[in-house]
């Protein structure tokens, strides 16, 4: 990206340097002397760009950088040491950020939303359906979902691979964590799950949005954010109530291992069944971040391969000799290395979830700087996933950069899609077995090509989404 300012002598940049108040004298780390200008100046004009900016401030402030943001204390941190410090060694001194926090409205208090007690109670409850031998289960009929889906494709075809997607992830989770038939209730929830991702940023940034949802009062965003929460909350009451009814009915039915099951069986620690809002909000939470994160980080693997051919043949190669023909087991998940080695790289560039937030709950140290209680902290895996200072020519698409000796070299906050410290995605696993199992299945049988000429932009949404379609035409193997 060209610099379009002389930054060390602009009137935008400030040094680092003490700051008194009525609470302490703080080290405020360097950083940006003024946000409003910085915004207004070229390429940043446009706002709900934060990736530009982090992107800026890592570039020219270094690895802890500051600003200020509607009067609060904001830094970024693009260095694994202070990341360790956020996400593990001081974790007990953040909450949840605010832009997570908001996704209360939508998710209530679920597992990705809550603060403690409550987090624990729900990582708790939901832990047993993440347990490897049970996410090992799964994979069987992720391979027949799979198997279903790229059977329906023809030849020559065109398809847009984000959109096939998220309908096959969101049908894995619903046959697998919910073991409910994929209806026309279930395909519901991912278009309104569309509908919320393209007014996030709206939805994030609007001031009181709750008090204007609670009294209904009229605006355009809201109210189209308002009736898409009505659908998914119409399908997840759904789904709990028919599971109910099927368990009073024959009681064999309640003993199933899936994490609805889980949900309905378990217990508050006064022995209390979990209310109708509680089990709302975590089914509605598991729903969406179990297939829309996988979703998207499979789209830009796929778009990574259909434009690295000679990395797409690799693979059929491996999956070739492992396969022999046949559908993949879980027994082939060690033996498909370089399938994972894809995965993982194309992560390293598109990671779904991709960047974190947290808020200071109390005075706190970072390196050589000391900041104030209610500071707000951001830390990016795109970001850092894509610095020079730890992958030589960034942007190049190089799965062999996930060779266990290359892993060995790496600190864990060099490559962390999936977070860190206590409330590390407890889907990790369920999210591998899921990626590696769906690529080799789809590439055993397709051979993408891209269609040129199309835009490829990322959304920072709460994942990382293409913008537009990612079309592919398909050739039988």
């Amino acid at each position: 990206m060209a610099d379009t300012i002389d930054f060390e002598n602009s009137y935008v940049f400030r040094p680092a340097h003490e700051l008194t108040t009525k609470t302490g004298t703080w080290r405020i780390p360097p950083g940006l002397r003024k946000t409003l200008p910085f915004y207004l100046h070229k390429p940043w004009a446009r706002l709900g760009k934060p990736i530009l900016l982090f992107e800026y401030m890592a570039k020219h402030c270094g690895p802890i950088s500051h600003y200020m943001l509607f009067g609060n204390h904001v830094i970024f941190l693009s260095d694994p040491a202070a990341i360790r410090e956020v996400l593990i060694n001081q974790a007990g001194k953040f909450v949840r950020e605010r832009t997570i926090v908001r996704l209360k409205i939508l998710l209530g208090e679920g597992l990705l939303t809550s603060d403690d007690p409550t987090h624990k109670r729900s990582r708790r409850i939901v832990a047993p359906a993440f347990h490897r031998q049970r996410i090992y289960d799964y994979g069987s009929e992720m391979v027949r979902s799979t198997l279903h889906w790229r059977d329906q494709w023809s030849d020559g075809a065109i398809v847009d691979m984000n959109a096939e997607m998220m309908t096959l992830s969101l049908d894995i989770v619903a046959r697998t964590l919910f073991d409910t038939e994929v209806d026309d209730d279930i395909r519901e929830i991912n278009e309104q799950t569309n509908v919320i991702m393209r007014i996030y940023n709206f939805l994030i940034a609007f001031p009181n949005a709750e008090a204007f949802l609670k009294y209904k009062i009229p605006m355009p965003g809201l109210s189209k954010f308002a009736k898409a929460r009505a659908g998914l909350d119409k399908v997840v009451r759904r789904i709990i109530a028919d599971r109910k009814v099927a368990n009073a009915a024959d009681p064999e039915h309640a003993d199933r291992k899936d994490l609805l099951s889980m949900l309905l069986s378990s217990r508050d620690e006064d022995g209390s069944e979990l209310s109708d809002e509680q089990l709302r909000d975590e089914v509605l939470t598991i729903f969406l971040a179990g297939y829309e994160t996988t979703a998207n980080a499979l789209s830009w693997t796929w778009y990574l391969l259909a434009t690295n051919p000679e990395h797409q043949e690799r693979l059929f190669e491996e999956v070739r000799q492992v396969l022999d023909g046949r559908a993949p087991t879980l027994d082939d998940y060690a033996n498909l290395k370089y399938t994972q080695m894809v995965f993982a790289e194309a992560m390293r560039l598109y990671p779904p979830a991709w960047a974190m937030g947290r808020k200071s709950t109390e005075p706190f140290e970072i390196g050589p700087y000391r900041m104030p209680a209610g500071t707000h902290v951001f830390i990016s895996q795109y970001i850092l996933q894509r610095d020079e200072r730890y992958y030589p020519d960034p942007l190049r698409f190089d799965p062999l950069r996930h060779t266990e000796e290359e892993k060995a070299k790496r600190d864990k906050f060099e490559y962390f899609p999936f977070g860190g410290g206590p409330r590390q995605c407890i889907g990790e696993g369920f999210a591998w077995l899921e990626g590696v199992m769906l690529i080799a299945t789809i590439a055993q049988k397709w051979r993408l090509e891209w269609i040129p000429g199309q835009p490829v932009e990322v959304e920072e949404k709460i994942t990382l989404r293409p913008k537009y379609p990612m079309r592919v035409t398909l050739h039988a193997r």
